[in-house]
């Protein structure tokens, strides 16, 4: 076939792999399988349209630039730093191991040492990309066990880099040169990073200030564009190292930079469209007719990196003091390689360290395992319950997991609060500060450990994928609080609740539109679902409105009521309140300006035994009483002729001066004041 343009070429590689990529999302696997087998259908070991291998493997060149470049603006050394103990040591330990495993595994089909030692090392990293995607898609990422994941694959990534730096050492040196040679690069490399970090971190942060000022986005991504490739060129010609090196090291100083957002944001479809042709570029290197007449290798391969990875991995995370389904998760992220093997061995078959064969036996082990991820994601929770059958075996694998204060056997009139991130710390704090007796149920070990030390009984597990609720007491509890962001879970938690407590008053939290339908009591065609749903970002929203239009002097009251239709229209769930208490709840709510403040009235309180009329605070002090808490009811709009007694919890609004007048009015010893209302019985 003639040679075909650039702009054919670039539209045949983006067409495959959007079609590739689509088809891949359809059966739940990343969209990096669905790039790799567009490279294959356009390449020239398959029949129908063939794209021209030399000039989107000039552009793929582009995409390495782009995605190490996007690896530096997303490199976070404290996610590195903050599990170092485990990261640190224990990945180090996972890659020596495996490459040489790998390696021995390579002789055994007769490999070339240096092609084996490629192949050891190309199995012994996985792809950050990935396992990002098997962190979210699995409620994993904000745990503690995708911290220690990330951490430990940011380990991967920075060895990675140096052995990316050290490669045309190895391949152009001999026996007798190989020192020097290395040392030489090692030499230029940190000349080069040295010169980066002492005068491109002041001056490339500079730049980016001075552009932005401009008020000019265009500029301001051409300027991060030329930083990206000048600094790969520049790295490349004047210091003789890596183009990925360069790109590397420009995203890590952007990074540190008050800009390293904006910049990420702009140069993300740059970044994407390019590493969508390198991933093009890798499949079309693959011959499914050799797969198939290597079917064994194939799947030896793909056994070792999927299964014998996973399990070495795993095992080295138990002898460090996380939890066992740290190191559970640990195995099943690094099951697989990705785009730092396809850059490893990229570069070790341009220097001839690899031949093609051997490249497309690499590749094939990458697709199989990447396709095989998301299962292994799936069977986590599967194992991890198949190896709790077997105490004596889980206690072993599990002998660091958390210590927790025990949870009385007895314990009853509790609030269970499942998940103590940003959202379920206050409610954690504030049921502490009312001494409502409190369970909470968390998965992140790091968060149990601290609720342990507070003294807080705490139940570790993931509530929606263990038998962890059934020991909560839900039967005995008062209420049921679900903060998970992942909708999935909270259903599965929420219907869990209801098989165990039907009658257990459920709040939770939704995170879409769609999701607070689903959590909702009553909802169309589903059994009952949680009591009350608050959806944030849309309680967020209506804060910014009610501010607004109150800035616009409209009546506090038509705020107020507008607020609440916005609400009722958003949730769809009636409100049974009585009319005089909504009047209430409107008033208090419109009134963001004056002080609410609720007092708790003594047995020798000078209030007992007066009338409401009597007392006639409003004119002695300008404060109202609008409502009094007794026996568990509230009277809204307490009549004139309503006496006070004893133990009522009274509300009294008015500005805040007129609440000191109350304070002075009444004698501190009779006068007990009080933050918020107590919970309803």
């Amino acid at each position: 076939m003639p040679e075909l343009g650039l702009i054919a070429n670039i539209a045949a590689a983006l067409s495959a792999a959007f079609v590739g990529g689509i088809v891949a999302r359809r059966l739940g696997l990343p969209t990096l399988v669905g790039y790799l087998l567009a490279g294959v259908a356009i390449g020239p070991f398959t029949p129908g349209f063939v794209g021209d291998a030399e000039t989107i493997g000039q552009l793929a060149e582009l995409g390495v630039i782009f995605l190490m470049f996007g690896v530096g603006l997303q490199f976070a050394l404290h996610d590195l730093w903050a599990v170092r103990d485990i990261a640190i040591p224990g990945a180090l330990a996972q890659m020596i191991i495996t490459a040489a495993l790998g390696y021995g595994l390579s002789q055994l089909w007769g490999w070339p040492a240096a092609a084996g030692l490629t192949l050891g090392l190309t199995v012994c990293i996985a792809s950050t990309v990935v396992l990002l995607r098997g962190l979210m898609d699995n409620a994993l990422l904000n745990t503690g066990h995708g911290h220690v994941a990330v951490g430990w694959l940011v380990m991967q990534d920075v060895v990675t880099v140096a052995i990316l730096v050290m490669l045309p050492a190895f391949a152009r040196a001999d026996s007798e040169a190989l020192w020097p040679a290395l040392g030489l690069t090692l030499l230029k490399a940190g000349g080069f990073v040295g010169l980066m970090f002492l005068v491109g971190a002041r001056f490339v942060p500079w730049v980016l200030l001075r552009i932005a000022h401009t008020q000019s986005r265009e500029l301001f991504i051409l300027v991060i564009l030329v930083i990206a490739l000048g600094t790969a060129f520049g790295s490349a010609e004047l210091f003789g190292v890596s183009l990925a090196l360069g790109a590397f090291v420009a995203g890590v100083i952007i990074n540190a930079s008050p800009f390293s957002r904006q910049a990420a944001a702009d140069v993300l479809p740059f970044r994407e469209a390019f590493s969508v042709l390198f991933f093009v570029s890798v499949g079309m290197l693959i011959d499914p007719r050799y797969l198939v007449a290597q079917a064994g290798p194939v799947l030896a391969l793909t056994a070792f990196i999927v299964i014998g990875k996973a399990a070495l991995t795993a095992l080295i995370g138990f002898f460090f003091p996380y939890p066992a389904r740290t190191a559970l998760v640990l195995g099943v992220g690094n099951a697989h390689i990705g785009e730092f093997s396809f850059l490893l061995g990229q570069a070790a078959l341009g220097l001839a360290l690899l031949n093609r064969d051997h490249y497309a036996l690499i590749l094939a082990g990458a697709l199989l395992s990447i396709t095989l991820n998301p299962l292994l994601f799936r069977a986590l929770a599967p194992v991890e319950a198949f190896l709790r059958r077997f105490p004596n075996l889980w206690r072993l694998l599990d002998r660091h997991g958390p210590s927790l204060p025990p949870v009385e056997e007895g314990m009853s009139g509790h609030v269970v609060i499942v998940g103590c991130g940003r959202v379920g710390q206050h409610m954690v704090e504030v049921l502490g500060h009312l001494h409502v007796p409190r369970l909470v149920i968390e998965v992140d070990a790091r968060r149990v450990s601290r609720l342990g030390e507070l003294g807080i009984p705490t139940l570790f597990g993931d509530a929606a994928n263990s038998e962890v609720l059934k020991h909560a007491r839900l039967e005995h509890a008062r209420a049921l609080v679900v903060t998970l962001p992942d909708e999935a879970a909270a259903e599965i938690v929420i219907a869990t609740a209801r098989q165990l407590a039907p009658a257990l008053p459920i709040v939770a939290r939704a995170a879409t539109q769609e999701g607070v339908g689903r959590l909702a009591a009553f909802a169309p065609r589903r059994s009952p679902g949680a009591l009350v749903v608050v959806h944030p970002e849309l309680e967020g929203g209506l804060e910014i409105v009610r501010h607004t239009l109150l800035l616009l002097n409209f009546s506090p009251l038509e705020v107020q009521k507008y607020t609440d239709a916005m609400r009722f229209n958003h949730y769809g769930i009636a409100t049974s309140a009585d009319k005089e208490l909504q009047a209430l709840d409107q008033l208090i709510g419109a009134a963001r300006t004056i002080t609410i403040a609720w007092f708790r009235l003594t047995a020798d309180s000078p209030l007992v035994g007066q009338t409401v009329a009597e007392a006639d605070l409003r004119a002695r002090t300008g404060a109202s009483v609008v409502a009094i808490w007794r026996d568990q009811t509230l009277i809204a709009n307490p009549k004139s002729l309503t006496p006070f007694q004893a133990g009522d919890l009274i509300g009294l609004i008015g500005e805040a001066p007129q609440i000191e007048m109350v304070k002075e009015l009444l004698s501190a010893s009779n006068l007990q004041e009080q933050n918020v209302l107590p919970p309803a019985e």
